[in-house]
Protein backbone atom coordinates (compact mmCIF):
# COMPACT_ATOMS: atom_id res chain seq x y z
CA UNK A 1 0.00 0.00 0.00
CA UNK A 2 1.14 3.54 -0.53
CA UNK A 3 1.71 5.88 2.37
CA UNK A 4 0.56 9.47 2.09
CA UNK A 5 2.89 12.31 3.00
CA UNK A 6 0.72 13.15 6.00
CA UNK A 7 0.96 9.56 7.23
CA UNK A 8 4.73 9.58 7.07
CA UNK A 9 4.94 12.94 8.85
CA UNK A 10 2.59 11.74 11.56
CA UNK A 11 4.60 8.57 12.00
CA UNK A 12 7.81 10.52 12.36
CA UNK A 13 6.27 12.91 14.88
CA UNK A 14 4.90 10.08 16.99
CA UNK A 15 8.22 8.30 16.85
CA UNK A 16 9.93 11.42 18.15
CA UNK A 17 7.51 11.64 21.05
CA UNK A 18 8.15 8.02 21.91
CA UNK A 19 11.81 8.70 22.52
CA UNK A 20 10.77 10.55 25.66
CA UNK A 21 10.16 7.19 27.30
CA UNK A 22 13.07 5.15 28.60
CA UNK A 23 14.60 3.08 25.83
CA UNK A 24 15.20 -0.23 27.53
CA UNK A 25 17.93 -2.64 26.45
CA UNK A 26 17.44 -6.31 27.16
CA UNK A 27 17.18 -9.90 25.99
CA UNK A 28 14.47 -12.57 25.96
CA UNK A 29 14.45 -15.28 28.59
CA UNK A 30 12.32 -18.41 28.57
CA UNK A 31 11.42 -20.65 31.47
CA UNK A 32 13.28 -23.67 30.06
CA UNK A 33 16.76 -24.55 28.82
CA UNK A 34 17.57 -26.14 25.46
CA UNK A 35 17.28 -29.61 26.99
CA UNK A 36 13.84 -28.69 28.28
CA UNK A 37 14.89 -28.74 31.90
CA UNK A 38 13.57 -25.89 33.99
CA UNK A 39 15.40 -22.71 34.84
CA UNK A 40 15.58 -21.70 38.49
CA UNK A 41 16.81 -18.62 40.35
CA UNK A 42 20.49 -19.45 39.85
CA UNK A 43 19.97 -19.76 36.09
CA UNK A 44 18.23 -16.41 35.84
CA UNK A 45 20.86 -14.79 38.06
CA UNK A 46 23.59 -16.00 35.72
CA UNK A 47 21.75 -14.57 32.71
CA UNK A 48 20.97 -11.21 34.28
CA UNK A 49 24.50 -10.72 35.62
CA UNK A 50 26.06 -11.55 32.26
CA UNK A 51 23.66 -9.24 30.41
CA UNK A 52 24.57 -6.30 32.62
CA UNK A 53 28.31 -6.84 32.23
CA UNK A 54 28.82 -7.60 28.54
CA UNK A 55 32.13 -6.35 27.22
CA UNK A 56 31.80 -3.61 24.61
CA UNK A 57 28.00 -3.34 24.90
CA UNK A 58 26.52 -0.05 23.61
CA UNK A 59 24.59 0.37 26.85
CA UNK A 60 23.57 -1.54 29.95
CA UNK A 61 21.38 -4.53 29.14
CA UNK A 62 19.50 -4.46 32.43
CA UNK A 63 16.04 -5.44 31.16
CA UNK A 64 14.56 -8.80 30.25
CA UNK A 65 11.45 -10.02 28.49
CA UNK A 66 9.75 -13.06 30.02
CA UNK A 67 7.15 -15.24 28.32
CA UNK A 68 5.29 -16.43 31.40
CA UNK A 69 4.89 -15.62 35.08
CA UNK A 70 4.71 -19.29 36.06
CA UNK A 71 7.66 -21.27 37.35
CA UNK A 72 8.28 -24.43 35.33
CA UNK A 73 7.08 -27.65 36.99
CA UNK A 74 4.43 -25.75 38.97
CA UNK A 75 0.80 -24.87 38.45
CA UNK A 76 0.87 -21.23 39.45
CA UNK A 77 3.98 -20.50 41.50
CA UNK A 78 5.77 -17.29 40.52
CA UNK A 79 8.68 -17.76 38.15
CA UNK A 80 12.03 -17.56 39.95
CA UNK A 81 13.15 -14.91 37.50
CA UNK A 82 11.33 -12.55 39.88
CA UNK A 83 13.78 -13.40 42.68
CA UNK A 84 16.75 -12.90 40.36
CA UNK A 85 15.39 -9.62 39.02
CA UNK A 86 14.93 -8.18 42.50
CA UNK A 87 18.47 -9.21 43.45
CA UNK A 88 20.06 -7.73 40.29
CA UNK A 89 17.62 -4.85 39.80
CA UNK A 90 16.74 -6.13 36.33
CA UNK A 91 13.70 -4.49 34.73
CA UNK A 92 10.95 -6.87 33.64
CA UNK A 93 8.73 -6.98 30.58
CA UNK A 94 6.30 -9.66 31.73
CA UNK A 95 4.46 -12.10 29.48
CA UNK A 96 1.04 -13.69 29.88
CA UNK A 97 0.55 -16.85 27.82
CA UNK A 98 -2.77 -16.70 25.94
CA UNK A 99 -2.72 -19.33 23.19
CA UNK A 100 -4.63 -22.59 23.54
CA UNK A 101 -6.40 -21.57 26.72
CA UNK A 102 -9.73 -20.09 27.76
CA UNK A 103 -8.33 -18.34 30.84
CA UNK A 104 -5.23 -16.67 32.24
CA UNK A 105 -6.03 -17.42 35.88
CA UNK A 106 -2.78 -19.23 36.69
CA UNK A 107 -0.69 -16.54 35.05
CA UNK A 108 -2.39 -13.86 37.14
CA UNK A 109 -2.19 -15.96 40.31
CA UNK A 110 1.55 -16.44 39.85
CA UNK A 111 2.05 -12.71 39.39
CA UNK A 112 -0.08 -11.88 42.44
CA UNK A 113 1.98 -14.31 44.53
CA UNK A 114 5.16 -12.65 43.31
CA UNK A 115 3.86 -9.20 44.17
CA UNK A 116 2.76 -10.39 47.61
CA UNK A 117 6.23 -11.82 48.26
CA UNK A 118 8.31 -8.88 47.01
CA UNK A 119 5.91 -5.92 47.07
CA UNK A 120 7.24 -2.69 45.60
CA UNK A 121 10.69 -4.22 45.09
CA UNK A 122 9.18 -6.28 42.28
CA UNK A 123 6.44 -3.90 41.19
CA UNK A 124 8.90 -1.06 40.57
CA UNK A 125 10.92 -3.27 38.20
CA UNK A 126 7.94 -4.13 35.95
CA UNK A 127 8.10 -1.91 32.87
CA UNK A 128 5.29 -3.54 30.92
CA UNK A 129 3.09 -6.59 30.51
CA UNK A 130 2.50 -8.37 27.21
CA UNK A 131 -0.83 -10.16 26.98
CA UNK A 132 0.08 -12.89 24.51
CA UNK A 133 2.93 -13.54 22.09
CA UNK A 134 2.43 -14.07 18.34
CA UNK A 135 -1.03 -15.51 18.88
CA UNK A 136 -2.50 -13.53 15.97
CA UNK A 137 0.16 -14.75 13.58
CA UNK A 138 -0.39 -18.39 14.42
CA UNK A 139 -4.03 -18.21 13.44
CA UNK A 140 -3.45 -16.20 10.29
CA UNK A 141 -3.63 -17.68 6.81
CA UNK A 142 0.15 -17.78 6.57
CA UNK A 143 0.64 -19.03 10.10
CA UNK A 144 -1.72 -21.95 9.56
CA UNK A 145 -0.15 -22.66 6.19
CA UNK A 146 3.24 -22.97 7.84
CA UNK A 147 1.89 -24.94 10.78
CA UNK A 148 -1.63 -26.34 10.28
CA UNK A 149 -1.62 -27.63 13.87
CA UNK A 150 -0.55 -24.32 15.33
CA UNK A 151 -2.51 -22.92 18.22
CA UNK A 152 -2.97 -19.20 18.65
CA UNK A 153 -5.74 -16.80 19.59
CA UNK A 154 -7.87 -14.30 17.73
CA UNK A 155 -8.13 -10.56 18.38
CA UNK A 156 -11.34 -10.92 20.38
CA UNK A 157 -9.66 -13.38 22.76
CA UNK A 158 -6.62 -11.15 23.23
CA UNK A 159 -8.76 -8.06 23.86
CA UNK A 160 -10.84 -9.89 26.47
CA UNK A 161 -7.71 -11.09 28.27
CA UNK A 162 -6.36 -7.53 28.26
CA UNK A 163 -9.55 -6.27 29.89
CA UNK A 164 -9.48 -9.09 32.42
CA UNK A 165 -5.88 -8.44 33.36
CA UNK A 166 -6.43 -4.71 33.79
CA UNK A 167 -9.47 -5.35 35.97
CA UNK A 168 -7.60 -7.81 38.18
CA UNK A 169 -4.69 -5.45 38.80
CA UNK A 170 -6.56 -2.14 38.85
CA UNK A 171 -5.93 -1.63 42.58
CA UNK A 172 -2.43 -3.12 42.69
CA UNK A 173 1.07 -1.66 42.69
CA UNK A 174 1.24 -2.26 38.92
CA UNK A 175 -2.04 -0.58 37.99
CA UNK A 176 -0.19 2.04 35.93
CA UNK A 177 2.13 -0.38 34.12
CA UNK A 178 1.52 -0.19 30.33
CA UNK A 179 -0.14 -3.21 28.75
CA UNK A 180 0.78 -4.44 25.29
CA UNK A 181 0.71 -7.44 22.96
CA UNK A 182 3.59 -8.96 20.99
CA UNK A 183 3.18 -10.22 17.44
CA UNK A 184 4.82 -10.21 14.03
CA UNK A 185 4.81 -7.09 11.89
CA UNK A 186 2.38 -8.52 9.39
CA UNK A 187 -0.05 -9.38 12.16
CA UNK A 188 -0.09 -5.70 13.09
CA UNK A 189 -0.60 -4.52 9.50
CA UNK A 190 -3.48 -6.97 9.10
CA UNK A 191 -6.64 -4.88 9.44
CA UNK A 192 -8.61 -7.69 11.10
CA UNK A 193 -6.43 -7.25 14.21
CA UNK A 194 -7.10 -3.51 14.65
CA UNK A 195 -9.06 -4.14 17.87
CA UNK A 196 -5.88 -5.28 19.58
CA UNK A 197 -4.06 -2.07 18.60
CA UNK A 198 -6.96 -0.10 20.05
CA UNK A 199 -6.83 -2.06 23.32
CA UNK A 200 -3.10 -1.82 24.12
CA UNK A 201 -0.83 0.94 25.41
CA UNK A 202 2.14 -0.19 23.31
CA UNK A 203 2.83 -2.62 20.47
CA UNK A 204 5.53 -5.28 20.56
CA UNK A 205 6.91 -6.47 17.23
CA UNK A 206 9.07 -9.51 16.43
CA UNK A 207 11.11 -9.23 13.21
CA UNK A 208 13.64 -11.57 11.65
CA UNK A 209 14.89 -10.60 8.15
CA UNK A 210 16.93 -13.83 8.18
CA UNK A 211 13.73 -15.79 7.57
CA UNK A 212 12.42 -13.63 4.75
CA UNK A 213 13.46 -15.73 1.81
CA UNK A 214 12.18 -14.60 -1.54
CA UNK A 215 12.87 -11.01 -0.47
CA UNK A 216 16.56 -10.85 -1.23
CA UNK A 217 17.40 -11.74 2.36
CA UNK A 218 21.17 -11.72 2.06
CA UNK A 219 22.91 -10.10 5.02
CA UNK A 220 23.63 -6.85 3.17
CA UNK A 221 19.90 -6.34 2.67
CA UNK A 222 18.89 -7.28 6.23
CA UNK A 223 18.84 -3.72 7.51
CA UNK A 224 16.57 -2.57 4.68
CA UNK A 225 14.22 -5.53 5.20
CA UNK A 226 14.02 -4.75 8.90
CA UNK A 227 13.29 -1.07 8.21
CA UNK A 228 10.53 -1.92 5.78
CA UNK A 229 8.72 -4.13 8.26
CA UNK A 230 9.32 -1.86 11.24
CA UNK A 231 8.16 1.25 9.39
CA UNK A 232 5.02 -0.58 8.29
CA UNK A 233 4.29 -1.38 11.93
CA UNK A 234 4.85 2.24 12.93
CA UNK A 235 2.44 3.28 10.21
CA UNK A 236 -0.50 1.41 11.75
CA UNK A 237 0.31 1.97 15.44
CA UNK A 238 -2.03 4.95 15.89
CA UNK A 239 0.65 6.92 17.68
CA UNK A 240 1.38 4.22 20.23
CA UNK A 241 4.91 3.17 21.10
CA UNK A 242 6.34 0.25 19.15
CA UNK A 243 8.78 -1.88 21.12
CA UNK A 244 11.04 -4.35 19.33
CA UNK A 245 10.51 -7.47 21.41
CA UNK A 246 12.51 -9.92 19.31
CA UNK A 247 15.10 -9.59 16.59
CA UNK A 248 18.49 -11.12 16.02
CA UNK A 249 20.57 -13.19 13.61
CA UNK A 250 21.87 -16.76 13.96
CA UNK A 251 25.58 -17.45 14.17
CA UNK A 252 25.13 -21.06 13.07
CA UNK A 253 22.40 -23.05 11.31
CA UNK A 254 20.90 -23.83 7.95
CA UNK A 255 20.90 -21.49 4.99
CA UNK A 256 17.54 -19.75 4.59
CA UNK A 257 17.01 -18.38 1.11
CA UNK A 258 19.98 -16.07 0.63
CA UNK A 259 20.59 -15.75 4.38
CA UNK A 260 23.65 -17.48 5.78
CA UNK A 261 24.07 -18.03 9.51
CA UNK A 262 27.56 -17.05 10.68
CA UNK A 263 29.30 -15.13 13.44
CA UNK A 264 30.31 -12.38 11.00
CA UNK A 265 26.73 -11.99 9.78
CA UNK A 266 25.36 -11.96 13.33
CA UNK A 267 27.79 -9.13 14.13
CA UNK A 268 26.84 -7.23 10.96
CA UNK A 269 23.15 -7.52 11.83
CA UNK A 270 23.82 -6.27 15.37
CA UNK A 271 25.50 -3.22 13.87
CA UNK A 272 23.13 -2.47 10.99
CA UNK A 273 19.86 -3.10 12.88
CA UNK A 274 20.68 -2.83 16.57
CA UNK A 275 23.24 -0.02 16.56
CA UNK A 276 21.87 1.95 13.61
CA UNK A 277 18.16 1.68 14.26
CA UNK A 278 17.28 0.47 17.74
CA UNK A 279 19.68 0.80 20.65
CA UNK A 280 18.93 3.87 22.81
CA UNK A 281 16.17 4.81 20.38
CA UNK A 282 13.35 2.41 21.19
CA UNK A 283 12.81 -0.33 23.81
CA UNK A 284 14.67 -3.35 22.40
CA UNK A 285 14.85 -6.98 23.53
CA UNK A 286 17.46 -8.81 21.45
CA UNK A 287 17.19 -12.49 20.56
CA UNK A 288 19.23 -13.68 22.31
CA UNK A 289 21.76 -13.79 25.14
CA UNK A 290 21.74 -17.58 25.18
CA UNK A 291 19.86 -20.23 23.26
CA UNK A 292 16.93 -21.93 24.92
CA UNK A 293 15.00 -23.47 22.06
CA UNK A 294 16.43 -26.91 21.45
CA UNK A 295 14.03 -27.49 18.54
CA UNK A 296 15.39 -24.60 16.54
CA UNK A 297 17.81 -25.41 13.71
CA UNK A 298 19.58 -22.09 14.17
CA UNK A 299 21.50 -20.78 17.18
CA UNK A 300 21.23 -17.09 18.07
CA UNK A 301 23.16 -16.74 21.35
CA UNK A 302 25.62 -13.86 21.44
CA UNK A 303 27.64 -15.58 24.19
CA UNK A 304 29.00 -19.04 24.95
CA UNK A 305 28.10 -20.39 28.37
CA UNK A 306 27.01 -16.93 29.52
CA UNK A 307 30.51 -15.52 29.28
CA UNK A 308 30.67 -11.72 29.53
CA UNK A 309 33.03 -11.89 26.54
CA UNK A 310 30.60 -11.97 23.61
CA UNK A 311 30.84 -14.07 20.47
CA UNK A 312 31.51 -10.92 18.42
CA UNK A 313 32.35 -7.27 19.02
CA UNK A 314 29.31 -5.44 20.42
CA UNK A 315 30.80 -1.97 20.03
CA UNK A 316 28.78 0.16 17.63
CA UNK A 317 30.56 1.61 14.58
CA UNK A 318 30.30 5.25 13.55
CA UNK A 319 29.12 4.55 10.02
CA UNK A 320 26.60 2.10 8.53
CA UNK A 321 25.89 0.57 5.14
CA UNK A 322 22.08 0.68 5.37
CA UNK A 323 20.57 3.98 4.21
CA UNK A 324 18.23 5.72 6.65
CA UNK A 325 14.55 4.98 6.26
CA UNK A 326 11.95 7.72 5.95
CA UNK A 327 10.54 7.19 9.42
CA UNK A 328 12.13 7.85 12.79
CA UNK A 329 12.98 5.15 15.15
CA UNK A 330 10.61 4.75 17.92
CA UNK A 331 6.97 4.23 17.82
CA UNK A 332 3.65 5.40 16.72
CA UNK A 333 2.33 6.45 13.44
CA UNK A 334 -0.51 7.34 11.22
CA UNK A 335 -3.09 5.23 9.60
CA UNK A 336 -2.53 3.86 6.15
CA UNK A 337 -5.04 1.12 5.58
CA UNK A 338 -3.61 -2.20 6.61
CA UNK A 339 -3.98 -5.09 4.25
CA UNK A 340 -4.15 -8.77 4.72
CA UNK A 341 -6.70 -10.96 6.23
CA UNK A 342 -5.56 -13.45 8.75
CA UNK A 343 -7.56 -15.26 11.18
CA UNK A 344 -6.39 -15.96 14.57
CA UNK A 345 -5.33 -19.10 16.25
CA UNK A 346 -2.20 -20.91 16.05
CA UNK A 347 1.19 -21.70 17.31
CA UNK A 348 4.48 -20.68 15.87
CA UNK A 349 7.49 -22.59 15.01
CA UNK A 350 10.54 -21.73 13.07
CA UNK A 351 9.81 -22.46 9.52
CA UNK A 352 10.88 -21.06 6.26
CA UNK A 353 10.58 -18.09 4.32
CA UNK A 354 9.30 -14.76 3.53
CA UNK A 355 7.75 -12.68 6.16
CA UNK A 356 8.97 -11.29 9.24
CA UNK A 357 8.01 -12.98 12.34
CA UNK A 358 9.42 -14.52 15.27
CA UNK A 359 8.48 -16.95 17.74
CA UNK A 360 8.78 -17.00 21.28
CA UNK A 361 6.79 -18.91 23.64
CA UNK A 362 5.95 -18.81 27.15
CA UNK A 363 4.90 -21.34 29.52
CA UNK A 364 2.66 -21.57 32.31
CA UNK A 365 1.98 -24.16 34.78
CA UNK A 366 -1.56 -25.11 34.79
CA UNK A 367 -2.08 -25.97 31.28
CA UNK A 368 -3.36 -22.58 30.69
CA UNK A 369 -1.31 -21.47 27.86
CA UNK A 370 0.59 -22.71 25.04
CA UNK A 371 3.27 -21.81 22.68
CA UNK A 372 3.91 -18.82 20.69
CA UNK A 373 5.19 -18.56 17.26
CA UNK A 374 6.18 -16.39 14.52
CA UNK A 375 4.63 -13.61 12.66
CA UNK A 376 1.18 -13.01 11.58
CA UNK A 377 0.25 -12.19 8.14
CA UNK A 378 -1.93 -12.05 5.19
CA UNK A 379 -2.57 -14.50 2.42
CA UNK A 380 0.31 -13.46 0.38
CA UNK A 381 3.91 -13.37 1.11
CA UNK A 382 6.13 -16.16 2.05
CA UNK A 383 6.36 -18.00 5.21
CA UNK A 384 9.07 -17.49 7.57
CA UNK A 385 10.47 -18.81 10.70
CA UNK A 386 11.53 -17.54 13.99
CA UNK A 387 13.60 -18.86 16.76
CA UNK A 388 11.77 -18.76 19.99
CA UNK A 389 9.08 -20.74 21.65
CA UNK A 390 5.59 -21.77 20.88
CA UNK A 391 4.08 -23.31 23.92
CA UNK A 392 4.48 -22.54 27.53
CA UNK A 393 5.39 -25.63 29.08
CA UNK A 394 6.91 -28.75 30.04
CA UNK A 395 7.04 -31.09 27.15
CA UNK A 396 7.91 -30.20 23.62
CA UNK A 397 5.11 -30.05 21.17
CA UNK A 398 5.26 -29.73 17.46
CA UNK A 399 5.64 -26.02 17.80
CA UNK A 400 6.94 -25.81 21.23
CA UNK A 401 8.69 -22.62 22.05
CA UNK A 402 11.51 -23.35 24.38
CA UNK A 403 12.06 -19.90 25.63
CA UNK A 404 8.60 -19.51 26.84
CA UNK A 405 7.99 -22.80 28.44
CA UNK A 406 6.71 -22.31 31.81
CA UNK A 407 5.02 -24.66 34.05
CA UNK A 408 4.58 -28.28 34.08
CA UNK A 409 1.68 -28.59 31.76
CA UNK A 410 2.74 -25.92 29.32
CA UNK A 411 3.98 -27.53 26.27
CA UNK A 412 7.39 -26.47 25.18
CA UNK A 413 6.85 -23.95 22.49
CA UNK A 414 7.77 -25.23 19.17
CA UNK A 415 10.28 -23.05 17.59
CA UNK A 416 9.18 -23.23 14.11
CA UNK A 417 8.64 -19.60 13.70
CA UNK A 418 7.14 -18.99 10.49
CA UNK A 419 8.30 -15.56 10.11
CA UNK A 420 5.46 -13.67 8.69
CA UNK A 421 5.20 -12.77 5.11
CA UNK A 422 6.50 -9.65 3.77
CA UNK A 423 4.53 -9.59 0.65
CA UNK A 424 1.17 -8.51 -0.47
CA UNK A 425 0.45 -7.09 2.91
CA UNK A 426 2.59 -4.30 1.87
CA UNK A 427 3.25 -2.92 -1.48
CA UNK A 428 4.99 0.05 -0.07
CA UNK A 429 6.24 0.83 -3.45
Amino acid sequence: MRFSTSSIIAAGACATLATAAENYLGFNSGAMKTDQSAKFKSDFLAEFNTAQNLEGAPGKFDSVRLYTNIQAYSENDPIEAFDAAVQTKTKLLLGIWTSGTDNIDNEMTALKKGLKKFGKKLADLIIGVSIGSEDLYRVSVVGLKNDPKGVGAGPDVIVNFIKEFKSNFADSDISDVPIGHVDTWDAWTNGTNKAVIDAVDWIGVDEYPYYEDGKGNNIKNAGALFDRAYDATLAVADGKEVWVTETGYPYTGIKWGEAVASVDNAEYYWQEVGCRRLFKKTPTFWYNLRDSNGANKQSFAITDDLSTTPRFNLTCPEHFDTPSSTSSTSSGTATPKPTGTGSSTGIPSPTPSGGSGSGSGTGSGSGSGSGSGSGSGSDSGSDSGSPSETTPGGSPSQTADPDKNGAGSLAMMGATFIVALFGATFALI
